[in-house]
C-alpha cells in the first residue's frame, strides 16, 4: 500500500479531481493525505469541501510514495509557489511519482519537471506547457516515466487509475 500526498488549493479545486481520483487510488489499496496551503477548510468549484492535515511547509517527501496535485482555477496559487515546487522537485528526484491534474501540470512545469517530457493539461495552458518545455499531447491522461499528468474533470478516474497501476508496479 503506498502513501499519497495531495495538494489542493486553499479554494476553488475542482471537484472531481480530487474526490474522483481518491477514490480510485482508495480502491487500489493506497491512502491519501490532503495537503494545502494552510489546514482551514478548502472549497471547491462545485460546492465540495476538504480539511488538509498538513501545510506544504509540513510536506517531507520521504514519507510518501507519491504527490498529486490537484487543479481547479485556485491552483494558480502554486504556479510559482517555492514550497509546491520544492516538494515536486525532490520527490522526482527520489524517483517517485508525481501527478498533476487540470492546470496543475504548469505546477510542475514551472518547477522544471516536464522540459522534453510529453504531457497534458487542460487546453487553456497547453501553449504555456509548450513554452516551458513540454511535448503537449492533448489527450486525456499522459504518463511519461514517474510523471502523470491530466487534462482535467473528465479525466479524474483513469488518472486516478494509472497513478495506481504505477504504484503497483513500483511495489512488485
Amino acid at each position: 500500500m503506498a502513501h499519497i500526498v495531495m495538494i489542493v488549493p486553499s479554494e476553488q479545486f475542482r471537484d472531481e479531481e480530487l474526490f474522483e481520483t481518491r477514490t480510485e487510488l482508495e480502491r487500489a489499496g493506497h491512502s491519501t493525505v490532503i495537503a494545502s496551503a494552510t489546514t482551514r477548510p478548502c472549497s471547491g468549484m462545485l460546492g465540495g469541501w476538504v480539511v488538509p492535515t498538513l501545510t506544504l511547509a509540513q510536506v517531507d517527501p520521504e514519507a510518501f510514495d507519491a504527490v498529486i496535485f490537484v487543479g481547479g482555477l485556485g491552483v494558480r496559487q502554486y504556479y510559482h509557489d517555492p514550497q509546491a515546487h520544492r516538494i515536486a522537485r525532490e520527490m522526482h528526484g527520489c524517483g517517485k511519482i508525481v501527478a498533476a491534474i487540470c492546470l496543475a501540470p504548469v505546477v510542475l512545469a514551472n518547477a522544471g519537471l516536464l522540459t522534453g517530457k510529453n504531457a497534458t493539461v487542460s487546453a487553456s495552458e497547453a501553449k504555456t506547457l509548450q513554452r516551458l518545455g513540454a511535448r503537449y499531447q492533448g489527450t486525456g491522461v499522459v504518463v511519461d516515466g514517474a510523471i502523470v499528468t491530466g487534462d482535467g474533470p473528465t479525466s479524474a478516474r483513469r488518472f486516478g487509475r494509472e497513478i495506481a497501476a504505477l504504484l503497483t508496479a513500483v511495489a512488485a
